[in-house]
């Protein structure tokens, strides 16, 4: 006879929040309201939400109190009781204001956030390194700092309650948060990151004079960045299948077919409407792509807004001022795609390279165009290098093309084909031509 439980197993599984998501049609933008809706619900299951509903309305502009209009304020109030939800994410990036009115109407103790704050929220998560983890408590600071009039109560309930939109400050405590104290580390944060900053200037100086050739990886969140860096470099970068899965820079070397080293940096993803005081805080992570001699735009080939992910990779590489920077379409997840839809976007990327970093597909391909943009605008030289010359002897095989060498008494002759920049290094060992 099986005895009775004494005690009932209770589950400690965390129980996801119940999320309804409101967007507002202005009818400019380059994505439907449906296509935005459904990345944001994609982020609001990254930060462990259930989108229980949505709520739509079209407007020519904001309304100032509320952002929606007073009827849909209403009919948002019956959502929230009839889907018990625990939580309202906007699509767009609410006032300080429309965000405090709209918690008085849907009352306690249902929260209002926007994506910005969704965004911020993920980020507080996925942060690892020190630069990473510093760079977020400066976004989220930064976006706290003028709403903590409207927030000082609801943070006093959220700080005990947790979950999504509740881990600003990253640890600190409820009587830090006030004008003067977030001022402060506000400014000091900025002066930790500036250190940082000047730190990797000094690494990405010493590269550049190096003559290591760089490329960064630059695209849409989930397009496998991550994914492509562990396939070209042999790397165990964490990968994942959903958004944000990374965010701090990784640099991996590469050895190209040709003796060439290079290195290949993952960044942090993009996305449509990515938050100003995100790129702003991210800069030091952001400039590995403005230091970069190649940008691989990584797209989901796979994905039905391929073109629009990349128009929005544009825009951030506009905001950074690395739009100039040579650069190079990768489509990523070929292996998900019809032959039909390959032909479609092999007219419309005619330079782009299709591959698939989790199968292996065309990643020869993809390193032969990448040594190509590498080589191009090498000069050959002769020169003859001391053998007392070691980091020079190192640099040539590492990075140029030796085209032909030999041994002789006063050090090693070598025929080798460089770039501007190593060409200027090795003048001075430059042999007259016979």
């Amino acid at each position: 006879m099986t005895k009775p439980q004494r005690f009932k197993p209770i589950s400690t599984a965390p129980v996801p929040e119940r999320a309804i998501l409101v967007g507002v049609d202005f009818g400019k933008g380059e994505w439907s309201i449906e296509e935005s809706l459904a990345e944001l619900e994609r982020l609001a299951q990254t930060d462990g939400a259930e989108v229980v509903a949505h709520l739509t309305q079209k407007l020519d502009s904001p309304i100032p109190k509320t952002f929606i209009g007073s009827g849909k304020a209403q009919e948002l109030v019956s959502m929230v009781k009839r889907f018990e939800a625990d939580i309202v994410i906007f699509d767009d990036e609410l006032s300080p204001s429309q965000q405090s009115n709209l918690e008085k109407i849907l009352g306690e103790p249902t929260k209002v956030i926007d994506r910005t704050a969704l965004i911020l929220d993920i980020f507080g998560v996925h942060a690892k390194t020190r630069e990473g983890r510093l760079q977020v408590q400066l976004a989220q600071l930064q976006y706290l700092y003028p709403r903590l009039r409207g927030m000082w109560s609801h943070l006093v309930g959220e700080q005990t309650r947790g979950g999504i939109g509740s881990r600003f400050g990253q640890g600190e405590s409820q009587l830090e948060v006030d004008r003067r104290l977030v001022r402060k580390r506000i400014g000091m944060l900025q002066e930790e990151l500036a250190n940082l900053d000047k730190r990797r200037s000094t690494q990405s100086k010493a590269r550049w004079e190096s003559g290591v050739w760089r490329v960064a990886l630059a695209g849409y969140t989930n397009a496998g960045k991550s994914t492509l860096l562990n396939r070209l470099t042999g790397a165990h970068v964490y990968a994942k299948d959903e958004l944000f899965a990374t965010l701090d820079p990784t640099t991996r070397s590469l050895d190209l077919s040709e003796g060439r080293k290079i290195t290949l940096t993952d960044t942090v993803g993009f996305i449509q409407k990515l938050p100003t005081t995100l790129v702003k805080s991210f800069n030091s992570t952001l400039a590995e792509v403005k230091a970069a001699d190649l940008v691989l735009k990584v797209a989901d080939a796979s994905d039905p807004h391929v073109l629009k992910q990349l128009q929005a990779v544009d825009e951030v590489l506009e905001q950074i001022d690395a739009q100039d920077i040579p650069s190079l379409i990768v489509l990523n997840k070929c292996d998900l795609i019809t032959p039909e839809l390959k032909r479609t976007l092999s007219i419309t990327f005619p330079q782009a390279e299709f591959v698939s970093a989790f199968v292996g597909i065309n990643t020869d391909g993809l390193l032969y165009r990448i040594a190509k943009e590498a080589s191009a605008g090498n000069s050959v030289m002769t020169v003859c290098i001391p053998y007392n010359k070691g980091m020079l002897l190192k640099m040539i095989h590492e990075q140029a093309q030796v085209i032909r060498e030999e041994y002789s008494e006063c050090g090693l002759i070598a025929t080798v084909s460089v770039s501007v920049r190593m060409e200027q290094t090795l003048k001075p060992y430059k042999l007259d031509a016979e």
